[in-house]
């Protein structure tokens, strides 16, 4: 499995895919083009058993690794072939990145365990270039996971020709989905697989509800969102919203996540004079979320597109937070709306509508029956078509179906000693 980074407190589904393939019985060596980044990791991070491989996160730092992987990938029977097809995407793509794609393709070629016959890459951008370099080189079947940054940010014309030449690509919402076949020669290689979450880590038989209406000041109500401080998440149209509030009325707002708007906006909180009523969290391991979830009244987030044209596809943190009865506000975009069902189990507003976005706010703080109603419905709507469990099942027999494909691969009988990974 060839992976973006590892372990990543953003990704959990990843971490819930891979432990849930382990215990199904398949053997997995993990392939990550960048070290970790974050401090924490989630407890299921120690549950995973998988071997985990770093490539050369910038080539130039392990030269001697490179000009070993290279001696041993050209001597693969697909080498020449794989040269070509980087050769053609360097034409449309002449970039740094493009380069280093290549480069760690080699490396994965050259290291890949020989009892390795197949590769399965999580996201369509960088990780499924590196997958498909290394699959022509070697000769073996590849699949993909496409998510929501990866789709939207890739040109079509390399969509298109990745999804000719792997195996399977499965997605995980339907507007993705649906975008994704119009790329396609064959159809059926695009799979919907909702990713779900894992109701036992998240289970809330009983969530409580308060009454709290914004009229206490000792009592705010509490307002939590969960997500990377980035363009695409909106947190600078949400301050704005929440500056436009009553100043009478009783909130607060929390925070959980990292990133590299985190500073700004809190400089922008404090020049919109609601720095008092925010908590900056940072980065927090998933047992801290569920305790905010937990003890949170309402969960927002204000998704957009950025200018390079990145989005979320459908946020897990949203299905999170529904599993433990917390009415939802978000954005018509993407998959949210499969999600989230205006006026049913949360509240949609279009994309940059502040206006909009405050009166949503406000209607669940100052009524409190409302978001016990909503929280109901999303709670009884994650249970019924989020349940990780039948997602899984989907995903395990695509994954069947690779190994299956898989017939082995010609060994290289070289001299060169393998570096130590």
């Amino acid at each position: 499995m060839v992976l973006k980074g590892y372990p990543r407190l953003s990704e959990t589904f990843i971490a819930q895919e891979i432990r849930n393939l382990e215990i199904a019985g398949v053997d997995i060596t993990l392939f990550s083009l960048r070290h970790p980044t974050d401090k924490d990791t989630h407890p299921i991070h120690a549950e995973i058993r998988a071997r985990v491989v770093y490539l050369p996160e910038y080539l130039y730092r392990e030269p001697l690794r490179l000009m070993q992987s290279w001696r041993r990938a050209r001597r693969c029977p697909g080498y020449a072939s794989a040269c070509r097809l980087f050769w053609r995407d360097l034409k449309r793509d002449r970039t740094p990145n493009r380069l280093r794609r290549f480069g760690q393709a080699l490396v994965l070629a050259a290291e890949l365990p020989a009892h390795i016959a197949s590769l399965y890459a999580h996201f369509l951008h960088t990780p499924a270039s590196v997958t498909q370099y290394a699959a022509v080189m070697l000769g073996i079947p590849w699949a993909c996971s496409a998510h929501a940054k990866d789709i939207y940010t890739t040109p079509d014309w390399e969509i298109s020709a990745k999804l000719a030449h792997c195996q399977w690509l499965t997605t995980c919402t339907q507007e993705n989905h649906i975008h994704l076949r119009t790329l396609c020669s064959d159809l059926e290689k695009v799979k919907l697989n909702y990713h779900g979450i894992d109701l036992r880590r998240f289970d809330c038989p009983s969530p409580t509800f308060s009454n709290r209406d914004g009229h206490q000041q000792s009592d705010p109500v509490a307002i939590l969102s969960v997500g990377r401080a980035v363009e695409k998440k909106g947190y600078s149209g949400l301050l704005d919203a929440l500056a436009q509030l009553d100043p009478d009325l009783a909130w607060k707002f929390v925070h959980i996540g990292g990133g590299p708007l985190l500073s700004g906006l809190k400089k922008q909180a404090t020049s919109l004079g609601i720095s008092d009523r925010i908590e900056w969290l940072g980065a927090q391991p998933q047992h801290t979320v569920l305790e905010h979830y937990r003890a949170a009244d309402l969960f927002v987030l204000n998704c957009g597109i950025d200018q390079h044209g990145d989005r979320d596809g459908l946020p897990n943190v949203m299905v999170e937070a529904q599993s433990q009865g917390l009415p939802v506000i978000g954005t018509h975009i993407s998959g949210i709306p499969e999600l989230v069902e205006h006026g049913h189990n949360g509240l949609l507003v279009n994309p940059g509508q502040q206006h909009a976005l405050t009166e949503s706010i406000l209607t669940l703080i100052t009524k409190p029956q409302m978001r016990q109603q909503y929280g109901e419905a999303g709670r009884e709507k994650v249970c019924r078509l989020f349940d990780m469990n039948a997602s899984f099942s989907g995903l395990r027999e695509l994954i069947t179906e690779l190994l299956t494909q898989s017939t082995g691969r010609q060994k290289v009988a070289v001299k060169d000693p393998l570096p130590n990974a």
